[in-house]
């Protein structure tokens, strides 16, 4: 099917159907008035004599309303862009961890298995290369929403036992949330699969203070390792985005 548009000569040109948005319609209509507008410099008379002048009215009249009808180019997401900050977020996630972890370090390893249900952190840094976008955005996903489950019970666990570190540990879930959301609209973006962890069994409350600690050692530790994993998975798929779009 073709639409008929008719040009300034008043010849009709034919535009396949579906293809004409395609066309600029403010340059056309630039296009035209210009020509007017030369054959009206070369020939004044013809402005006088002609219906010129009523043509050239009804285009200028008519370009503004072209002009905010064309939308504006789509633009596709940065996908490199969003892969960066993601590193960056997970950066400065591992920092706070490695200052909690500081703070209140053991002379010894604190007791470990206290969780049960934790992601297994067993990843080779030979695998890091053969990794495909959505697959492991997916299981990146899975896997923080299961810290984010542990950290929300070490939380409650701290403000009952006035454990001292709550404060760097409610930003620190701040930014893990934050994370979660970046990561999640990422995941639109490349049509990947959430992954539903599942359901994480928690060790039964701590009766001390000290108990509060030997948790979340356990628990820091883990997600330290999650983070400089998750770090350098999101700096490779990076990479690999951007030598993707020059190829």
């Amino acid at each position: 099917m073709f639409t008929l548009w008719c040009n300034i000569s008043g010849e009709l040109t034919a535009v396949p159907r579906g293809h004409y948005h395609y066309i600029d319609m403010t340059a056309l209509l630039r296009g035209h008035i210009n020509i007017i507008i030369a054959s009206v410099s070369s020939h004044p008379a013809v402005l006088v004599d002609s219906s010129s002048s009523l043509l050239l009215s009804l285009l200028l009249a008519q370009l503004p309303l072209f002009t905010s009808a064309v939308p504006a180019p789509y633009r596709r997401p940065n996908v490199v862009h969003e892969l960066d900050r993601l590193a960056n977020q997970t950066k400065n996630l591992r920092q706070i961890t490695a200052d909690l972890l500081k703070e209140h370090a053991f002379e010894t390893d604190p007791e470990q298995h206290r969780f049960k249900s934790l992601p297994l952190m067993n990843n080779r840094a030979s695998d890091i290369n053969s990794l495909e976008m959505r697959p492991t955005l997916s299981q990146l996903h899975a896997d923080l929403k299961s810290f984010e489950h542990h950290f929300a019970w070490l939380s409650r666990a701290s403000r009952k036992h006035h454990h001292p570190a709550l404060p760097k540990l409610g930003q620190m879930m701040s930014l893990i949330k934050s994370l979660t959301s970046m990561l999640e609209h990422q995941m639109m973006r490349v049509d990947a699969q959430r992954v539903s962890p599942p359901s994480p069994s928690m060790p039964p409350p701590p009766p001390s203070q000290f108990d509060v600690l030997q948790s979340s050692q356990e628990l820091l530790l883990q997600f330290r390792l999650f983070c400089d994993w998750a770090q350098r998975v999101f700096s490779v798929l990076s990479t690999k985005s951007k030598m993707s779009a020059v190829q």
